[in-house]
């Protein structure tokens, strides 16, 4: 059986519900039974319109909910005129559900949680296992969001960046569990992209693409983490680095620059590269200068920084961090690494020490630790 296809069918079913007058957590909470019912059943017998089947699965399961929780006959009567079996209507809620799970009010983790389940079709036990806590606390969560939305209908959505925002806080999460959340993440944002022709959409599925190409390089022996600079790059995914270029050489085509689309570019000046060595960290300069001027983040100052380093020398770099706040996370590092690379070993060995003791993860910290060893190992006579 096709799970890939049934995620596809929960949002579009989940909005008949809401259209035939279901509140959207009902609506939700009856789809899900209707998938796991269709788990069971399809592999023997499979329906000819999967929709229809879930919608007339998932309608029966919300009267009966209904039924329950009622005892106002007026509304019970109302409820068992049930609509036709047959053909669904062909208007599709996609859309306007990836909007109204990430909205502004809801807090991020709680919108990634929501759009994977009711966007993504993901049931709470897949989604905690992913996350790695318990599912109790997970359903608490997820409870918690469709209480917070339940007085918003699908036509008062939230705005486009907190939809891609909570995209990329998936696709960041990687693989854990028996869900890898990166290529739900890129399942999820094709889905987007198809419904709209928003050049960001396509922007942050070209980022995706990029970053997921290098995904077997980017870990080594005991999950240690490699730097880009010393990854294997015949390891890298062709195929998915040349539909990321595709997809983000025709957003650019519509010239109306983001974020997304800034950082897709730059991801794509490092897949064209042979080597490190031949990587053009000029135009990577100029697209953190485009990026800048577009969200003028911290982390991307920092990150320019580094850029700089790389084209015009250590001491540019250097310089360029003046204007980077120290209290950022990885500003001790990026110290450390433009100080051994101005020849100061010393330095940069006791920098990527200290570096190492504020690191926000052990893999981090297992890095710096070794960087600041072989450093100190440079120093010996």
């Amino acid at each position: 059986m096709n799970e890939s296809l049934l995620r596809d069918l929960v949002p579009a079913v989940i909005g008949v519900l809401v259209r035939r007058g279901a509140d959207f957590a009902s609506a939700e909470d009856a789809v899900q039974e209707a998938l796991i019912r269709a788990l069971e059943t399809w592999p023997d017998d499979p329906p000819r319109d999967p929709k229809a089947w879930l919608v007339a699965v998932a309608w029966r399961k919300f009267i009966d909910v209904t039924r329950a929780e009622t005892s106002r006959r007026a509304r019970e009567l109302a409820m068992e005129v049930e609509p036709p079996v047959g053909e669904v209507p062909a208007t599709d809620d996609t859309l306007r559900l990836y909007f109204l799970c990430a909205h502004p009010t809801l807090p991020e983790p709680s919108a990634v949680a929501l759009t994977l389940r009711a966007v993504g079709g993901l049931t709470t036990r897949q989604i905690a296992t992913a996350y790695l806590i318990p599912e109790a606390t997970m359903a608490q969560r997820i409870s918690r969001a469709k209480r917070k939305i339940a007085g918003l209908p699908l036509d008062e959505p939230g705005d486009l960046p907190t939809v891609l925002r909570v995209l990329y806080l998936v696709f960041n999460e990687g693989y854990s569990g028996d869900v890898d959340l990166a290529a739900e993440a890129i399942r999820l944002t094709r889905q987007l992209v198809a419904l709209t022709d928003e050049p960001e959409i396509a922007g942050l599925l070209a980022l995706m693409l990029l970053h997921h190409a290098r995904r077997e390089s980017r870990t080594g022996p005991g999950g240690r983490p490699v730097p880009l600079a010393e990854q294997d790059r015949t390891r890298w995914d062709t195929t998915l680095i040349a539909e990321g270029v595709t997809i983000l050489q025709t957003a650019l085509a519509r010239d109306r620059l983001g974020e997304y689309q800034a950082q897709a570019a730059i991801a794509a000046l490092h897949a064209d590269a042979r080597s490190a060595a031949d990587t053009d960290w000029t135009q990577i300069v100029e697209w953190y200068d485009e990026l800048l001027r577009l969200t003028d983040s911290p982390v991307v100052r920092l990150n320019r920084a580094v850029a700089v380093g790389e084209s015009d020398g250590p001491q540019a770099g250097l310089a360029a961090l003046v204007d980077v706040s120290p209290d950022l996370p990885r500003y001790i590092a990026v110290t450390a690494h433009l100080r051994e690379r101005a020849g100061e070993l010393q330095r940069a060995a006791e920098l990527y020490a200290e570096a190492s003791r504020v690191a926000v993860s052990v893999s981090e910290r297992d890095h710096l630790t070794r960087q600041a060893a072989r450093v100190r190992q440079l120093l010996r006579p």
